[in-house]
């Protein structure tokens, strides 16, 4: 089955981010602030967020930048590369995260890593260059272009500077911790694919999340909890160039709609926890934003829903529910005064934006 949809534009209102903490610019240190916090420096004012990882799939990076969204003027900080060690994992950032973080009018600064410790034969607590990422803000602060501009731009003029500084600093860190890191030539075959053209970085990185998706569209993560074996690849194209590739968690196919579910699941909770949420919601954006969705080839009404299960849950509810029902939910379950308010809130976001949230009880064995 193949799924696609395109995405012309993004409309959506945020009712769950975070209050963010604020930072002066004279005190900034990358690596030492909240993973979403605001830089002042007196004249201007940024919501700054930060991966650990520039593959997405790693420590809940939408959340960090759904924590951003309502600010006028948004920067996510994304290392290009994280080599954690020979035996480790080495990702490399991704044209479409790129695509996404501009899509949502996020300034992308590409970073790099240079220091780190040892921790047996991989490299733990990576550390940014913060030098590099205060002249960046620096730059972006008098950039008065789009976020899209600036994304593209730096991918054409900066990105081989910064490539050349991640080969330097890791031979540092090597030889500094004395563990074995993954050969050079890797990185030399990524600067060589990507070229100076930045067509070729977006089909080297199409083809790598294309094979990303293939993976996981055979695995079952835990914590998704689904009442059926649906699960359905979907490429959602945009206005950028930009190719999305994901797996959807199930999907139900009727005459007339394309129901898109997104699940998270929660053990010992009695609901999924915030992170996840907000993870779920990301998806949410790109999924109640698609225009001409079809499945294999025909034409079809798109309708998202995310949808939250717990093993510790009695009955169920969702986002179209009476306020009474909602009531009776949060009585039966106990709920405490800030899980309802998480719930009505979510809810509210829910009915902004025209897609649908299911609260029911679920286990990870599916029937």
């Amino acid at each position: 089955m193949n799924i696609t949809g395109k995405i012309t534009g993004i409309k959506y209102k945020v009712f769950l981010a975070d209050d963010l903490q604020k930072v002066q610019a004279a005190s900034f240190d990358i690596n030492e602030v909240p993973t979403a916090c605001i830089i002042n420096d007196g004249k201007h004012s940024f919501a700054i967020s930060r991966w650990v990882s520039p593959k997405r799939t790693r420590s809940y990076p939408y959340e960090r930048v759904y924590n951003t969204l309502n600010a006028s003027k948004k920067i996510t900080v994304i290392p290009i590369v994280k080599d954690e060690g020979a035996t480790g994992d080495r990702d490399f950032i991704q044209w479409d995260t790129v695509s996404l973080m501009s899509l949502l009018d996020v300034f992308v600064i590409f970073a790099y890593y240079n220091k780190a410790e040892k921790a047996g034969n991989k490299i733990t607590n990576q550390q940014f260059d913060n030098k590099y990422v205060l002249q960046k803000i620096k730059e972006i602060e008098e950039y008065h272009s789009s976020a899209l501009h600036w994304n593209i731009n730096e991918l054409k003029t900066n990105f081989h500077t910064i490539l050349k500084k991640v080969v330097l600093s890791y031979k540092k860190i090597e030889t500094k911790t004395k563990v074995p890191l993954h050969g050079i030539k890797g990185l030399q075959n990524f600067q060589d694919k990507i070229g100076k053209d930045v067509s070729l970085f977006m089909e080297f990185s199409r083809g790598k999340a294309a094979q990303a998706q293939s993976r996981e569209f055979v695995t079952k993560q835990p914590k998704e909890n689904l009442s059926t074996l649906s699960k359905a690849k979907i490429t959602i194209t945009n206005y950028l160039g930009g190719n999305y590739f994901f797996t959807v968690d199930e999907i139900v196919i009727t005459k007339e709609k394309l129901f898109l579910v997104e699940g998270k699941h929660s053990v010992n909770s009695l609901l999924p926890s915030k992170g996840d949420i907000k993870d779920g919601l990301l998806k949410m954006i790109l999924y109640s934003n698609l225009v001409e969705t079809k499945v294999d080839g025909k034409e079809i009404e798109c309708s998202p829903i995310l949808e939250l299960t717990s093993t510790l849950l009695k009955g169920q509810i969702n986002s179209n529910s009476s306020a009474k029902e909602i009531e009776s939910f949060f009585t039966e379950n106990n709920f405490s005064d800030s899980q309802k308010k998480l719930v009505i809130r979510l809810f509210e976001e829910t009915k902004s934006n025209d897609f649908t949230v299911n609260i029911k009880q679920g286990s990870l064995n599916r029937p």
